[in-house]
């Protein structure tokens, strides 16, 4: 089975894509669903059709969803919140409000990928096609199965130490607490293989959806960034809205044009080795199975898009001995030169002879210092000191290295 996950920036195209990869995907032969795990769903808008929390059949082989939290949340968190709820209601505290506030942080995201596991698990689908919030939305979404697990493995040590001591008077003490913990321990074991599933390769692939302007190219290098630190598999960026050719074109058109072209330059210097889709800026709206089934063909052509098209980690983060980080990228096309290195702030500028690349760095290694950078078994090594003391932040500008 194949899950897919398509982020970005809001209002790139992402919804449109994961639809028409989904449809493309079934025309294949291949049982295939497309859920929207956005709060603000727009996937119904993209097939023109009514759709439910649970999957709606579009087509031969074909179904889509708008996975509702409110609809799942009691299957997961029912026994906790009920708990938390009646332990904080009274003292001028109504039992609505106590209700919402007895929801656990982050539980909206977790209740969603777990949904996106289940699929996974009881393999309904051949293939699963997930329309995600916008980029940071889902980058916190993507991190839940770790904070939760950091959360939850605290609280289990607590039970240990605490909880166990009084199970000889359970009968009537703590009978809600063994409850609760019972209820934390099977989400914890869920959240625990949700995170496999996740970080599989061959089970998950995660794409980002861009258009060719600043902004949205430096989110989209960001969101790579964050993939790669929690090893998730990214396999390819679609490159959407991409202005044709036109005899006749004004010159509004023409510095359009121009302006892409300057960043679809950006985006093949800074993607690499990843794939790259490119999908084209319609005159008419993308709306129903026609006209998804039109760009999944003019953005992937003969190609199955739910295949994987790249293996192999983009970006590696290892913690070094001395609470440094070396990040490792994979550049086989880059062979020799002396490797040059800028760094402001999350920014750092790569150079290598003819070569050069812009990359944001992830909130772990921007406010470190890169004390070096190699070219070593056909990949870049820079090496980022240990967290620098509160005087000596500031911009660093470095460096210079040799392959």
């Amino acid at each position: 089975m194949r899950i897919i996950l398509y982020l970005g920036k809001g209002g790139v195209g992402k919804t449109t894509v994961a639809a028409a990869t989904a449809v493309r995907s079934a025309e294949l032969g291949y049982k295939t669903l497309v859920a929207s795990t956005d709060i603000a769903h727009s996937l119904a808008d993209s097939f023109d059709k009514p759709l439910d929390a649970v999957p709606v059949q579009l087509a031969e082989n074909l179904w889509a969803q708008e996975i509702s939290v409110v609809a799942d949340i009691h299957n997961y968190w029912g026994t906790l919140q009920s708990f938390v709820s009646q332990n904080i209601s009274g003292k001028g505290i109504s039992n609505v409000v106590a209700d919402e506030l007895s929801a656990f942080p982050g539980m909206d995201e977790i209740v969603s990928l777990l949904h996106i596991n289940k699929q996974a698990l009881e393999q309904n689908f051949d293939r699963v096609i997930i329309d995600a919030a916008p980029t940071g939305e889902t980058i916190r979404l993507l991190t839940m199965p770790d904070t939760f697990r950091w959360y939850a493995g605290h609280l289990s040590r607590f039970e240990t130490n605490v909880i166990k001591a009084l199970k000889p008077f359970a009968g009537r003490i703590i009978r809600g607490p063994a409850e609760i913990f019972e209820a934390l321990e099977k989400l914890d074991e869920a959240t625990g293989e949700l995170r496999k599933t996740l970080s599989n390769p061959e089970i998950s692939s995660y794409r980002v959806v861009l258009q060719p302007e600043k902004m949205v190219v430096r989110e989209a290098e960001r969101a790579i960034s964050y993939l790669g630190l929690f090893n998730y598999p990214v396999d390819s960026v679609i490159i959407n809205r991409i202005l044709g050719e036109n005899a006749e074109e004004g010159e509004f058109y023409h510095k359009r044009r121009q302006l892409q072209a300057k960043y679809l330059q950006m985006i093949e210097d800074n993607f690499r080795p990843l794939p790259l889709w490119r999908a084209p800026y319609y005159a008419d709206e993308v709306v129903g199975v026609a006209a998804l089934s039109r760009l999944a063909f003019d953005c992937f052509g003969n190609e199955d898009p739910g295949q994987v098209f790249y293996r192999g980690a983009v970006q590696e983060f290892i913690e070094l001995p001395d609470g440094g980080y070396r990040l490792r990228i994979p550049m086989s096309f880059v062979t020799s030169g002396d490797v040059r290195l800028r760094k402001r702030g999350d920014e750092m500028f790569i150079t290598i002879g003819n070569f050069k690349r812009e990359m944001i760095l992830p909130g772990v290694l921007a406010k470190r210092k890169a004390v070096g950078g190699v070219l070593r078994n056909g990949a870049l090594e820079i090496d980022f000191s240990p967290p620098p003391l509160p005087d000596e932040q500031g911009e660093q500008t470095a460096l210079s290295g040799e392959a």
